[in-house]
C-alpha cells in the first residue's frame, strides 16, 4: 500500500505574526492619538475663532456708531478708536472668555488694530480721511493654547505652524427705507438728483427749507395744503409722529396721501420733545430730548409778502453756505454748531448735553415727493425719497407763525432693513457690517 503525503502550505506561526502586529498597533494608536489631538486642538480654535470673531465684530459696530456721531470733530479718530476697543475689551472680559481676556490683558490697544476709510473697500488706516464712515478692527495673531499641538508636529507636521488664529471685520452705513418718519413731506425734483454734485432733488448740504408752512402761506401743492402726511388717525397720530412714533415704512415708488388743515397744536407738541418740551399728551420717558437743545433766540420767521418767499433773522434775511446760517451778520446756532457740540457731548467733553438726550432727536426723516402737477389739499404724491432734516428751532404753536425749519443734511441714523450694498446715496441708514476686502483689491479676507 502506498501512503500519500500531503505537502502543506507554508504560513507564519503565530509567534512570527507578534512583530507585525505590535508594529501595526503601535502605528495605528500613533494615528489615533494624532487624530485625537487634532480633533481637540481643531474644536479649541474653532471656539476661540468664533468668540473673537464675535468680539471684534461688535467692535467694528460700535466703533462706526460712534464714529457717526462724531464725524468733522477734531478728536473724531482717536474718539472712534477708543469706542471700539472698549467694546472689545468688554466682550473679552465677558463670562466664558477667559482665555481671550487673558490675551487682552486690559490692553485692546497691543491686541487690535482700529482703523478708518472713507470708502468700504479701503484702504484703511489710522486716524483716515476727514470724511471716514467705515471702521475695520483688525486681530492679525491671536495665540491660543497648544494641548497637543506640539506633540503631533513632532511627527512630520511642523507646517501646521503656531497656533493661532486671526479676525477682521468692517462696519459702516447702509441706506434704508426708514420707518419711523415725521409726517411731513418737501416737494422735490427728480429731474435735479446727482449724487455726484452734492445735488438731491434739488436740495444741497446746509439749505435752509421750511419744512411745514404755516396759515396765510402759499403752497407746492394747492389750498389747504401744509405740508403735512396722513400717517393714520387725526391729531393723535401727527402728535406721536412728530415726536418720533412712528412705525409705518414706506418705500421710494409708492404714493403717501397729504393730510389738509395745519393741526397746529398736535404737530408743535409731538415736534418739540425734540427739544425737552413737554406739552399735551407726550413725556420724557417715551420721547427724550436731543443731545443738544440750543436754538438761537429770537426765533426764524417766514416773510410770505415777499417773492419769492425768504426765512428771516432779526429782520434780515437767513443764507445759508456749508451748512452755516447767517443773517446780515448774525451767526445762527445752525447743523455745524449742533454737530459739534453733540461731538463734545459723546467724547465727555462737552457743556451743555441733556442728561437723558438721545442722538439725532433733532434729525427727522420726512418725505420727498414730485409735487409736479398736484393740486389741492388732499391728495397722493409719488416718493422720490427720503430727506434728513436738522430742525433749527422748536414750533410755535401760532397759527401764522407754526412753520418748521430745517436744514438738508445728506445723511442720518436710520431703521428698517439696510440694503446689501453700500452707495452714494443720500437719507436714512443704518451701521452694519460688510465683507471684508483687502485693502480694495477686491480679494476678500478670509477672517472676516
Amino acid at each position: 500500500m502506498m501512503n500519500l503525503r500531503i505537502q502543506q502550505p507554508f504560513t507564519a506561526t503565530p509567534r512570527r505574526q507578534e512583530g507585525s502586529v505590535s508594529v501595526l498597533m503601535v502605528i495605528a494608536l500613533a494615528v489615533m492619538a494624532m487624530m485625537a489631538a487634532l480633533a481637540l486642538d481643531g474644536g479649541h480654535m474653532l471656539l476661540n475663532k468664533t468668540r473673537l470673531q464675535n468680539a471684534v465684530d461688535a467692535a467694528a459696530l460700535s466703533g462706526a456708531k460712534t464714529l457717526s456721531q462724531v464725524a468733522g470733530a477734531a478728536n473724531f479718530a482717536s474718539t472712534t478708536r477708543s469706542a471700539a476697543l472698549n467694546t472689545l475689551l468688554q466682550n473679552a472680559n465677558a463670562t466664558g472668555n477667559n482665555e481671550l481676556s487673558t490675551a487682552v490683558a486690559g490692553n485692546p490697544g497691543a491686541f487690535a488694530v482700529v482703523e478708518l476709510s472713507d470708502r468700504v473697500y479701503g484702504p484703511f488706516s489710522f486716524p483716515g480721511p476727514a470724511e471716514a464712515k467705515y471702521v475695520r478692527v483688525s486681530v492679525p495673531n491671536y495665540s491660543l493654547t497648544g494641548f497637543f499641538w506640539s506633540f503631533v508636529q513632532t511627527f512630520g507636521t511642523g507646517g501646521l505652524g503656531n497656533k493661532r488664529v486671526a479676525a477682521i471685520a468692517t462696519a459702516g452705513p447702509s441706506p434704508t427705507s426708514p420707518c419711523d418718519l415725521a409726517p411731513l413731506m418737501v416737494c422735490g425734483d427728480a429731474t435735479q438728483y446727482d449724487p455726484d454734485a452734492g445735488m438731491f432733488w434739488g436740495f444741497q448740504f446746509g439749505d435752509l427749507q421750511v419744512l411745514k408752512s404755516a396759515a396765510g402761506n402759499s403752497s407746492a401743492i394747492g389750498p389747504g395744503n401744509f405740508q403735512l402726511l396722513d400717517f393714520g388717525s387725526g391729531g393723535s397720530s401727527v402728535r406721536n409722529d412728530m415726536a418720533g412714533g412712528g412705525s409705518v415704512c414706506r418705500n421710494v415708488g409708492e404714493n403717501v396721501q397729504t393730510k389738509p388743515g395745519n393741526t397746529v397744536g398736535p404737530a408743535s407738541q409731538g415736534l418739540n420733545t425734540r427739544f425737552g418740551i413737554y406739552q399735551g399728551q407726550v413725556n420724557s420717558s417715551a420721547y427724550p430730548p436731543d443731545l443738544v437743545t440750543t436754538s438761537s433766540n429770537p426765533a426764524i420767521t417766514y416773510d410770505d409778502s415777499v417773492t419769492p418767499p425768504q426765512s428771516k433773522y432779526q429782520g434780515q434775511p437767513v443764507t445759508s453756505s456749508g451748512g452755516d446760517l447767517t443773517a446780515g451778520g448774525n451767526a445762527i446756532f445752525d447743523y455745524n454748531d449742533w454737530r459739534a457740540s453733540v461731538a463734545a457731548c459723546v467724547a465727555g467733553s462737552g457743556s451743555g448735553c441733556e442728561s437723558n438726550g438721545v442722538f439725532e432727536r433733532r434729525m427727522m426723516k420726512i418725505v420727498v415727493g414730485d409735487c409736479t402737477g398736484k393740486q389741492g389739499g388732499s391728495t397722493t404724491v409719488p416718493v422720490l425719497g427720503f430727506g434728513c432734516y436738522y430742525v433749527v428751532q422748536p414750533m410755535s404753536n401760532g397759527g401764522t407763525e407754526a412753520q418748521i425749519f430745517g436744514q438738508f443734511v445728506k445723511e442720518c441714523e436710520g431703521d428698517n432693513v439696510p440694503s446689501p450694498t453700500p452707495v452714494n446715496d443720500s437719507g436714512p441708514n443704518i451701521i452694519q457690517l460688510y465683507k471684508t476686502y483687502l485693502n480694495g483689491s477686491g480679494t476678500p479676507s478670509t477672517d472676516s
